[in-house]
């Protein structure tokens, strides 16, 4: 998915151009701007960090779109025993990244008012306020959508979206990478090739080497070389 791909309008009509988006970044306190930025301890640089400080300052969705998120979320990534939206910051994590990605804004702040304007039509209520039942029949209109359909198509790249960045920003969270049991870059075991593989093709170890190369008391050590390009240890 192309997630720098800017549309100009996600609801039917005129509604999205009107958005000036600017305006629409409000402050937040210093307090919850501590908090966040204690959360994002990953590497940066210094500008990279001072650029990231100056997007926590600000909050660009207002809470009953936060609040349309978290549902919406929940409904893509339902909660289990591992974790949840919520442990994983996956609300947080959007927000940033609306603000980081600005071709974001309009997409998503549209595709919200589309599904709160969808679901006042056909069920007289906000999205959040919809049954599961018609939350997940409203998904299923976009979530699904025919190769060659020409309607709706904001609405599919708005739900494609938002499916990416929940699942991108659940398992790269603390709670997500334990879920997935990702070890990261740690050594491993190797006891080389089986030896119905090499009985299979023909081949055998040279015990020597094989002595030499795996060992795994020795694993750590680095290999010794002599000028003619054998290994001598």
């Amino acid at each position: 998915m192309d997630r720098r791909e800017s549309l100009k309008s996600m609801i039917l009509g005129s509604m999205a151009v009107g958005l000036t988006l600017e305006s629409c970044v409000t402050e937040t306190p210093p307090e919850v701007i501590e908090d966040k930025i204690w959360k994002y301890t990953y590497g940066r640089t210094p500008k990279e960090a001072a650029f990231d400080e100056e997007l926590l300052t600000e909050q660009f969705f207002e809470d009953n779109e936060l609040q349309s998120i978290k549902t919406l979320a929940n409904l893509i990534l339902p909660p289990n025993e591992n974790g949840t939206i919520e442990q994983a910051g996956v609300v947080d994590f959007i927000e940033f990244m609306t603000k980081d990605v600005p071709e974001f804004q309009v997409k998503i702040r549209g595709g919200l008012m589309w599904l709160n304007g969808y679901c006042n039509s056909k069920y007289n209520t906000v999205f959040i306020n919809c049954t599961k039942d018609q939350q997940k029949e409203l998904l299923d209109k976009i979530a699904f959508p025919i190769s060659d359909a020409d309607e709706q198509v904001q609405e599919v790249q708005f739900f494609s979206l938002m499916r990416n960045l929940v699942l991108t920003g659940y398992f790269t969270s603390e709670v997500g990478i334990k879920e997935l049991d990702y070890k990261g870059n740690t050594p491993n075991n190797w006891d080389g090739v089986p030896q119905e593989v090499l009985d299979e093709h023909g081949m055998s170890y040279d015990p020597e080497w094989l002595a030499k190369c795996v060992n795994h008391e020795t694993r750590g050590d680095i290999a010794q070389w002599d000028d003619d390009g054998n290994l001598i240890s």
